[in-house]
């Protein structure tokens, strides 16, 4: 498979992992971090890299420029993937299954960064087996890469894709298309309307719970100072 040209892409990364590791030598442990990285355009290509340095922002540079040499594409039906797929990698083992429209990324944290990546708004998956979030990462990697659209084989086998999954559902599949075509992602909006926190809750210690006045430190409720020594 040739290799996609990523600067010809508008990337976005996230950062999924960074774990502490250490490598033993002659002289003892020598420490750095690694850092597990996925990159996409949301519009099916999809990366995951891994980098290890000294330093975290170093760690995580070199995750990017990884991730960037293994894009893969993948194929969309809509919002969604073509049909259900279950890989795995290691002892982690990832199913992929097509959503109905609106139903949203059911994913967690480190498959959930894998398909947003790559574009998919709506599918359900299930995390097997280890949760170790390197090996899911790949897991769902292979998962996609296993992925092919209804016309690549509708074109391989020499038949139209009506012939493959029928009229009515080819029709589906062609408005599903159109719609994601049309699709503009909102702009997120930064909140500056966030009140100012002062001290707990912003009471006021002496006037609102009421300091020597309101609960009557020596006056209200009668202290030695003003009235008769109480008995015992």
């Amino acid at each position: 498979m040739a290799r996609i040209d990523a600067d010809k892409l508008h990337l976005e990364e996230t950062v999924v992992q960074v774990a502490r590791v250490s490598k033993v030598v002659k002289g003892g442990r020598r420490f750095s971090f690694r850092a597990l990285v996925v990159v996409g355009d949301r519009a099916g290509h999809v990366g995951v890299g891994l980098g290890k340095a000294a330093e975290v922002p170093d760690a995580i540079k070199k995750g990017v420029e990884d991730a960037k040499k293994r894009l893969i594409e993948v194929p969309l039906s809509g919002t969604t993937i073509p049909y259900l797929v279950r890989r795995s990698f290691g002892a982690s083992e990832v199913l992929l299954k097509p959503g109905a429209p609106g139903t949203g990324v059911i994913a967690g944290g480190a498959v959930r960064a894998v398909v947003e990546a790559a574009g998919i708004r709506d599918i359900l998956t299930k995390s097997l087996g280890s949760s170790n979030a390197l090996n899911t990462v790949h897991a769902a990697m292979e998962a996609l890469r296993d992925l092919h659209s209804f016309e690549s084989e509708a074109a391989r086998r020499g038949r139209p894709v009506a012939a493959l999954v029928g009229a009515r559902r080819a029709a589906q599949i062609a408005e599903a298309v159109a719609e994601a075509a049309a699709f503009v992602p909102p702009d997120r909006e930064e909140r500056t309307d966030r009140p100012e926190r002062g001290g707990r809750g912003g009471r006021e210690r002496s006037g609102d719970r009421g300091g020597a006045g309101d609960r009557g430190g020596a006056g209200e409720r009668g202290g030695r100072a003003g009235g008769p020594p109480r008995r015992r």
